[in-house]
């Protein structure tokens, strides 16, 4: 095989690899997120034996210092507490798009299953752990995109649960597909959806460079 059918099989490959994730994002109030749920359960696929659960355990780690012509490279492990044998997550998130133009934030996603001594890993890279928090809730899903209903804690000494404390009296609502580059028309399906959500919950593009 010749270096440039390599480069072509790599590029086909690309193009097909679910790596730009459509994000939309709001919050519901804590007295609400039963309607919220009610009304999910009406819209969305395979609900019948009602919602997905999780509980997980996320660690946000920056490899590299935020300095003149260089930038930190943000990585994130997720991992199931209620689910012990479930591999561990390694998630990188590129820098948003927030395109005028575009109904959803649209950013770069590459995902990779591994185990727990990625955290062990990361930390002898010399990455450093920014902050870490739970998010338990529900997961529904509708065709290609997944809605997620979830409470967020900050995570207290030693991670245990009588230690965690709540981030807010409301729940975070996130809506996203993750699909290859060039499926921008996923965008205004997601539109289409958010729009059956209202006035429950409110899903924008948050431009978090203005927080």
């Amino acid at each position: 095989m010749t270096s440039d059918s390599v480069k072509d099989n790599l590029a086909s490959a690309i193009n097909i690899i679910p790596n730009r994730e459509y994000l939309l994002q709001g919050s519901v109030v804590d007295q609400y997120v039963e309607v919220l749920l009610h009304r999910l359960r009406g819209l969305c696929d395979n609900v019948d034996d009602g919602a997905e659960t999780f509980y997980d355990h996320e660690m946000c780690f920056t490899l590299g210092m935020n300095t003149p012509g260089t930038s930190a490279l943000p990585l994130r492990v997720r991992r199931a507490l209620d689910y012990q044998d479930a591999p561990y997550q390694l998630r990188y998130i590129g820098q948003q798009e927030l395109d005028k133009n575009r109904p959803t934030i649209v950013r770069s996603s590459i995902d990779v299953a591994c185990n727990s001594a990625i955290v062990e890993f990361l930390q002898e890279l010399g990455c450093r752990l920014d902050f870490e928090y739970t998010a338990r809730g529900y997961m529904f899903r509708k065709g290609r995109m997944k809605i997620t209903v979830s409470k967020i804690c900050k995570c207290g000494v030693g991670n245990k649960p009588e230690n965690l404390e709540l981030i807010s009296q409301s729940y975070l609502v996130e809506l996203s597909v993750l699909a290859p580059q060039g499926y921008d028309a996923i965008a205004e399906d997601m539109r289409l959806f958010a729009e059956q959500l209202k006035p429950l919950v409110h899903l924008e593009k948050i431009d978090y460079k203005r927080l």
